[in-house]
């Protein structure tokens, strides 16, 4: 280690803070690598008497540094906050797993009773979570009370093995007489998806302790959410319940407003973004008005809510003394349901809990009930359909592929299944999903590269976006994206009158990223986009020269990138190695 490198170590160290049994390194940018590296820290936690809690955020430790980090942590047995966050910045995702075992198996070994175990913000992955299995089914959790794992792209795989550890763990602390009680529970960002959700929810059921619980953006559906609603019935002391931008429906509402009335603790509720519509709403407010009487928040913005729905959900919070927040924004009020809204809380002298209504839809054309239901029941049968699909493509292997077609239920005389109409590249680019790009076939790659007019740059721009936007962790989606971009982008790159600047400018804009004079609405998420991204600067088609450019919006401040926080740590990691 360069003599100028220790310098500044040692300055960084200076800011050590020291109090409470707490020693904190949080923020100090150390990038630890060797066992030389670590020297300085490796002291002041040997030279800590009666250590509870570390802190490690904000740093980047390696494999060989977490080895002898958890070398010094094998004496502190008094060790009961791990604040572990953000702690492999610019790490491969195959160092991670080597490093939490040797972190893990130290407090094992110290013999330490955690409370609280903090690893958010670490892009792991699945893999990542069999990096802490063992600890989490170890003597050292069985006291954990607080778990956190915020964006850490754990996916459904990740999902499961955490449940079954803390299955395990509940059940090992039961045979030594104190089960696990663990209170809070944060796993946002981590597209858990239904099966992940669902598995964690029978975890849940098995606890039952829980007091919050926070699991936002992972791209949970009803059969998800109806898994947790029924999870969270039995963990009596929930007090907040925060599951924003996930996909309720009606269905998963009225199943989540049942629990609630089954909950008297209940002090927030966070629905956000999560589609409840009408029926939920109003499903949702039937059970605020029967009883949380010890609410104080309660989040409904942007579900698709209709004026009389939004209005039972303010007449229902009438006797809530202990509210401070309603959120009903962005929904389909209208002028005069704004007012009505305003008028009902003014009557009851809580005109003050009423968040911002400046991005409501306006008043939605009512349909009549019948349109409405039939038009909800479509859309769960093509989500039915969908699952059906996926999992067919799950047990049937990415060889199989181009054979695959959804299981269609006709009348009730006839439950023969029959294919689904065929699909070209204009209907895949014209309406994609993830479905069609696999019935598109092994060919998929070469026909929309060659339906695609590469001297064109918008056209590369909106096809590679199309292709992006399917993207999912699933491995036959995932395999079929790469193969489709790379055919397109080899073809564009490779091409003598295609301008590599005024594509990245053009990505950059409809990305949300860079301001154009021209009104571009920018794509609904890019998530997508990033991930495709990350993949594709790794290959040799790709210009090294367009890298720094790409790196320097995707750093820069942005709130549609810091709802898929993963992807872009993944995106910025490969750019930093290239």
């Amino acid at each position: 280690m360069a003599s100028e490198d220790i310098t500044k170590l040692a300055e960084s160290l200076a800011k050590t803070k020291v109090g409470g049994g707490q020693l904190s390194f949080k923020g100090q940018s150390l990038k630890l690598n060797t066992a030389e590296d670590a020297e300085e820290v490796i002291k002041q936690i040997e030279e800590f008497d009666g250590l509870e809690a570390l802190r490690l955020e904000g740093n980047t430790v390696g494999v060989e540094a977490a080895k002898v980090i958890a070398k010094a942590l094998e004496k502190k047995s008094e060790l009961k906050r791990c604040h572990w966050s953000d702690m492999f910045t610019g790490r491969l995702r195959s160092e991670i797993p080597p490093a939490l075992i040797s972190l893990g198996d130290a407090l094992i070994t110290a013999g330490a009773q955690l409370v609280e175990l903090d690893l958010s913000d670490n892009a792991f992955g699945p893999d990542g979570v069999r990096g802490f299995e063992a600890l989490l089914k170890s003597p050292a959790c069985y006291t954990l009370q607080e778990l956190k794992l915020n964006n850490c792209g754990m996916g459904i795989g990740g999902g499961k093995i955490l449940a079954a550890a803390l299955k395990e763990c509940h059940r090992k602390s039961s045979a030594q007489g104190k089960p696990l009680a663990l209170k809070i529970f944060v796993a946002g960002r981590n597209r858990l998806e239904n099966d992940g959700a669902t598995a964690l929810a029978e975890a849940f059921g098995i606890i039952g302790t829980l007091e919050e619980v926070h699991m936002p953006q992972n791209g949970i559906n009803h059969p998800g959410i109806t898994a947790l609603a029924q999870a969270f019935a039995i963990n009596p002391l929930l007090k907040v319940i925060n599951l924003n931008d996930n996909t309720f429906t009606d269905k998963g509402a009225i199943a989540m407003a049942e629990t609630l009335k089954a909950l008297r603790q209940i002090e927030v509720i966070n629905f956000g973004d999560c589609l409840v519509r009408s029926k939920g709403a109003v499903a949702i407010a039937d059970a605020v008005k029967e009883g949380l009487h010890k609410l104080k928040e309660l989040n409904l913005s942007f579900c698709e809510i209709k004026r009389d729905a939004a209005l039972t959900v303010a007449e229902a919070i009438e006797d809530k003394a202990e509210l401070e927040k309603l959120d009903l924004n962005g929904n389909y009020l209208g002028e005069e349901g704004c007012e009505q809204l305003q008028e009902i809380l003014e009557g009851f002298n809580m005109a003050s809990v009423l968040g911002s209504l400046s991005d409501d839809e306006g008043e939605e054309e009512d349909d009549d009930e019948e349109e409405e239901e039939e038009g909800e029941a479509e859309e769960e049968e093509e989500e039915e359909e969908e699952e059906e699909e996926q999992q067919q493509l799950k047990e049937r292997g990415q060889g199989e592929q181009q054979s695959l077609t959804p299981k269609k239920i006709i009348d009730s005389q006839d439950s023969t299944p029959v294919p689904s109409p065929p699909v070209d590249v204009a209907t895949f680019l014209a309406f994609p999903s993830p479905e069609k790009l696999l019935r598109l076939g092994p060919k998929c790659s070469v026909l929309i590269a060659q339906q695609t007019d590469t001297s064109d740059v918008e056209k590369v721009v909106t096809t590679l976006l199309r292709i992006s936007s399917v993207f999912k962790d699933d491995a036959p989606v995932k395999t079929a994206v790469h193969e489709t971009t790379d055919a397109l982008m080899r073809k564009a790159f490779t091409s003598a009158t295609f301008n590599s600047d005024a594509f990245i400018t053009s990505l950059l804009i409809h990305m949300g990223l860079l301001k154009s004079e021209e009104k571009i609405k920018a794509v609904p998420s890019l998530y997508g986009i990033l991930m495709t991204l990350n993949h594709v600067v790794q290959q040799d088609y790709f210009p090294k020269s367009l890298a720094p450019v790409l790196s320097a919006f995707v750093t820069k401040p942005n709130r549609a990138l810091d709802s898929c926080s993963f992807a872009r740590h993944m995106l910025l990691q490969t750019l930093h190695q290239l």
